[in-house]
Order: structure tokens, then C-alpha cells, then sequence
């Protein structure tokens, strides 16, 4: 490390120091709540889908989720003569309890890194920027691949985060499984796609049958619903729409159907890291991660004899469905004909 890269380092552990009341960032301590509130809000800022979901602060490792409200229909009538009106239980049917799993969020960075940025007037706010950025892309990958919360991660076994804490999609298929489409014939364990010979056409014809066998009817004709979906089943759907644009009235269509993005008539929201054979129909806002307030935890490490400095850093978190009754989760999809029986 260079010197004036290292005086520059020094400024900035002495600031996280200030900022937490700790006399030195060199030492684990726990991040002051202003501070913590702070990082979360710049995490929700550097990766788009993080502010279209919920980040919700809770005092309490494991508890009742927050964010459940009256979603059913609850309006109706008793004759109170022969019997007692009975009220309406929105949350009655799933599993409405959260539990955060500390999460290591540690990260290196070299000393050729550090004295690449040290030229630039920013270069704390690039270390920062580096590490919560990457904190949000893996929050992101862990909630639609983590299936179990493992003592001893192995990153190289799960390369997808898979044991780092369990995920909405893995909630879904646990709690509230009546909520997942995972064949079309029964037995197949597909769901074929193909205008000839597949179980549906098109995407479209797949949603709209999602939306109105597994979405409960109060929330079908929600406008704020999406499908959620990866890179691929988009470019599935909307490439050879742009194949066949023949003329210019006809490429201006295939332009205006790929900025649209729709699926069966709802937005379709390509997110990182999302299964490529998969689907989720749901409210944006029907996704939470929850973090614990005042749980997280930090420490900042100079590893000479490895040419870097490291950041170590924890949190704990939990990945939150709010309403399962908004749900529908379609896999195994695959693009193409049904194949005859033996193939």
C-alpha cells in the first residue's frame, strides 16, 4: 500500500470510528443504528431491485412478520339472532412467522485495488460503495436460491449462495406449496411451452392460467402484480417477436413490446440471479427482507502478509413472503414441444 493511499485508508477507518463512537474500526464492534440505517438505505440505492421490495428494520431475531395487513375480504353480514358474528382471519392459513440467520457479508479488497482508487477524491465512498453493493447483489441471489441456513457454508458446493439462509422462493414451496405450478401433466415434472405441442402456447396463456388457479380472486385484477423473471425466459418470448420485425412499422412494435415488457398483460420485472425455467407472480411490495436493528456487526482488518485489507461484516436477516395468498411460483419450464412418451 502506498503512502498516500494508507493515509487515506487511516481517514477512512477513523471516520467509521467517529461515526460508530468507537475509538478504533480495527476492533469488532457494533454498528451504531443510525449508521446501520444509513447502509441499508445506500444498499436499497446501488441495486435497483432492493427499492422495489421491502427492507424493514425489527427489533427481534425471530417474531411475527410485520408487514401482514388485512388482504382477504372481510365485509359481510351475520344474523346475530340465532348466532355470533364472526371476524375474518387474513393470516390464518400460512405460517406467519419470521426468523433471522446471521449472515457474513466479509469482503477483501487488494492493495493494488485501494491505490487504483486513492488518485480519486471519493476513494471512501468507493470502498463503501464496493462493499454494499456486492452485500445486495448476494441478498438478492440468496432469496431466490437459499434453501437452508447451513453452520459451515461451502461456497464452492453452492455456488448460488444455496446455504446461506433460505430464501421467498424455498418459503413458498414450504409453506404454502398449493401456492407453486410445477407441471403441466401430472407426473411430466414440466411445463412444456410450445405452440404446437406444449401444455400452454405462449408464456402468456401460462400466466393467465397461473394468475386465476393460484392468485385468490381478491387479488387477480391487482394492477400492482408483475411476473418476475430471469435474462432468459424473457429473451424466449420476446426475440423472435424482433426476428420477425420485417419493416420498419414492425420493428417499432417489436421495440415498444420489449420496453413494455408484459406477460400474459402484467409487467414483466427481469430481476438478477432469478431462476432461468421459473416464473413468480406476486406484488413487489409482497417481498421483505428483514434485518435485525442493532445486530449488525463490523470489523475492518489489514492483512499484510496477503496484500489487502478485509472487511468483516454480519447481519442478521430473514426473507419474507407477506401474503402467500399473492403468490403464484411457476418452474420448471421449458421452452419447446412435449416430448412423445419414451423419449
Amino acid at each position: 500500500m502506498r503512502n498516500e493511499t494508507r493515509q487515506k485508508f487511516n481517514e477512512f477507518t477513523g471516520k467509521v470510528a467517529k461515526l460508530n463512537a468507537i475509538t478504533s474500526a480495527m476492533v469488532q464492534f457494533n454498528v451504531q443504528p443510525s449508521v446501520q440505517q444509513t447502509l441499508e438505505t445506500k444498499m436499497q440505492e446501488s441495486v435497483a431491485f432492493l427499492s422495489m421490495i421491502n427492507m424493514v428494520p425489527v427489533d427481534e431475531l425471530k417474531g411475527q412478520k410485520v408487514g401482514i395487513g388485512i388482504s382477504s375480504t372481510i365485509a359481510g353480514r351475520t344474523n346475530t339472532d340465532s348466532k355470533d358474528r364472526q371476524p375474518n382471519n387474513p393470516a390464518a392459513l400460512y405460517d406467519h412467522n419470521y426468523e433471522c440467520a446471521q449472515t457474513n457479508y466479509d469482503t477483501m479488497i487488494g492493495y493494488a485495488q485501494l491505490d487504483s482508487w486513492a488518485k480519486f477524491p471519493d476513494f471512501q465512498v468507493r470502498i463503501r460503495d464496493a462493499i454494499i453493493t456486492r452485500q445486495g447483489l448476494d441478498r438478492i441471489m440468496i432469496g431466490w436460491h437459499g434453501t437452508s441456513a447451513a453452520p459451515d457454508t461451502d461456497r464452492n458446493a453452492n455456488p448460488l449462495l444455496q446455504d446461506v439462509n433460505i430464501g421467498w422462493l424455498k418459503h413458498i414451496r414450504t409453506d404454502a406449496p398449493a401456492q407453486v405450478m410445477s407441471e403441466g401433466t401430472e407426473g411430466s415434472g414440466k411445463i412444456y411451452v410450445d405452440v404446437a405441442d406444449g401444455d400452454y402456447k405462449n408464456l402468456d396463456a401460462l400466466v393467465f392460467d397461473a394468475v386465476n388457479e393460484l392468485i385468490k380472486p381478491w387479488f387477480q385484477d391487482d394492477t400492482e402484480l408483475v411476473v418476475i423473471c430471469g435474462r432468459k425466459l424473457l429473451s424466449d418470448k420476446y426475440f423472435p417477436i424482433i426476428n420477425d420485425a420485417s419493416d420498419n412499422q414492425n420493428k417499432l412494435a417489436g421495440q415498444v413490446l420489449v420496453s413494455q415488457k408484459q406477460i400474459g398483460g402484467l409487467k414483466a420485472v427481469r430481476v438478477p440471479f432469478f431462476p432461468d425455467n421459473a416464473m413468480l407472480i406476486t406484488k413487489l411490495s409482497n417481498l421483505s427482507i428483514y434485518w435485525q436493528d442493532g445486530a449488525r456487526r463490523r470489523h475492518i482488518e489489514e492483512e499484510p502478509k496477503r496484500n489487502r485489507i478485509v472487511n468483516y461484516e454480519s447481519s442478521n436477516d430473514a426473507y419474507v413472503v407477506e401474503d402467500y395468498d399473492c403468490v403464484a411460483l411457476v418452474e420448471n419450464i421449458v421452452m419447446g414441444p412435449n416430448p412423445a412418451p419414451g423419449a
